[in-house]
Order: structure tokens, then C-alpha cells, then sequence
């Protein structure tokens, strides 16, 4: 197996970052957040010439789950994540895009919701589940230890953290899952997020107006 190397799709009109995990050898791999636009990430996996062995959630929002439904009917994936917390906000998808004038977005139900403290593989390359309720209550991370990279979602970001004032948001319980679940991981640690560039966590712990006391 090779290095696990990570790329970043832009999709729907919030620029979410459907990410793609995949090992540089094989060209295997799995998506995150497949939001919408799934003939753009279609398009990329191909011109890659990546294989994907699974679609991954963090949470429920429509710009991080729409593309779901669609990109498993044609590839054939099992939806995997996040905690089953989030059902209503998938069964609003449809609902939300339509609020947000966003077409194509559709409600999914994943073929297995995720806990604290599972793990996620391909090849192998592994990933820690942590449920980081907060943004959203069914909200999940993945943690590759081995390459100290964690994807956050939206819990945190480069120099701020995810909006709370969604349905099922609260601020505290955000604060207390970055205090609880992702600083712990470790200063070295990069990660990235669903919106805009990654960053560490040491230079966030330090940095971030957000985590101030934390």
C-alpha cells in the first residue's frame, strides 16, 4: 500500500469540501461529504482514475449529505456515518435545498449509522469515529492516527468553529466537544475542514478567538 493522500472538491453553492481519501498506489479510496454536484465529483474521480469504496458523512446538512443518494445509485457505495442523531436533518435535506433555491439535493438514509470509538478502513489506511455533537447533534470526525490528519467537518475550522445556530446546534456542546474530543488529539495534528483551508490544531488552540480558555 502507499501514502494516504487527501483532495478537496468544491460543491454546491456553499463551496463545501467534499473530500476524497485515497491511497496513491492503488487509487483506492473513499468520499467525504459528497454534497451535491455529483457529475463534478464524478468527473474528478475519473480524470484520477480513483476507486471508491465507500461514501462517508459527518453530519446531516444538506450541503455535506445531498450528493449522497445520487453518487450511491451510481457507483454502488454504502453510505457509511454519521450518528444516527442526525436523522431528522437527512430527512430534510429536500426540504432545506428547497428553502435555498439549491436543485438536485435529495434525502439519504445511510446503510449504517457510526458510534464514538468505531473504526473505518480502506486498504490500510484506518480512521477513529469521534461523535463531535455540537454544529450538529449527530456530527462525526475521522481521525487517521498514522498520519496525524483528522477530518473535522464543521466542528472546527481555521480560525473559527461551526455555526450553532442551526436546528440542533449548541454552542456549548460544540466547545465541549473541541475540548473534549479534538484538542486532545494533539498540537501536531493537521486536519481538514468542510469549509475553506485546514490548518492544525496546536496553531488553533493557540490562535483561535473561538477556543479561548478551552
Amino acid at each position: 500500500m502507499g501514502k494516504l493522500q487527501a483532495g478537496v472538491i468544491p460543491v454546491t453553492p456553499f463551496q463545501q469540501n467534499c473530500t476524497v481519501f485515497f491511497d496513491d498506489e492503488t487509487k483506492d479510496g473513499v468520499i467525504v461529504d459528497p454534497g451535491g454536484d455529483v457529475d463534478v465529483i464524478l468527473k474528478v474521480l475519473e480524470q484520477n482514475g480513483i476507486s471508491l469504496k465507500a461514501i462517508w458523512l459527518t453530519h446531516g446538512h444538506l450541503d455535506h449529505a445531498g450528493g449522497a443518494a445520487e453518487l450511491k445509485e451510481k457507483l454502488g457505495l454504502d453510505i457509511i456515518g454519521p450518528h444516527k442523531d442526525d436523522i431528522p436533518l437527512l430527512e430534510r435535506i429536500e426540504t432545506q435545498a428547497a428553502k435555498y433555491g439549491i436543485p438536485g439535493l435529495r434525502n439519504v438514509m445511510p446503510d449504517r449509522f457510526l458510534e464514538e470509538g468505531e473504526v473505518l478502513s480502506f486498504g490500510d489506511h484506518s480512521f477513529e469515529v469521534l461523535h463531535c455533537p455540537g454544529h450538529a447533534p449527530g456530527h462525526v470526525v475521522y481521525f487517521n492516527r498514522a498520519n496525524s490528519l483528522l477530518h473535522a467537518g464543521d466542528v472546527l475550522f481555521n480560525g473559527s468553529i461551526g455555526r450553532t445556530d442551526l436546528p440542533g446546534g449548541n454552542h456549548q456542546q460544540l466547545l465541549d466537544s473541541i475540548r473534549d474530543k479534538v484538542l486532545p488529539l494533539g498540537d501536531d495534528v493537521g486536519f481538514l475542514c468542510g469549509h475553506g483551508p485546514g490548518g492544525r490544531i496546536g496553531d488553533e488552540r493557540r490562535n483561535n478567538p473561538y477556543l479561548k480558555g478551552l
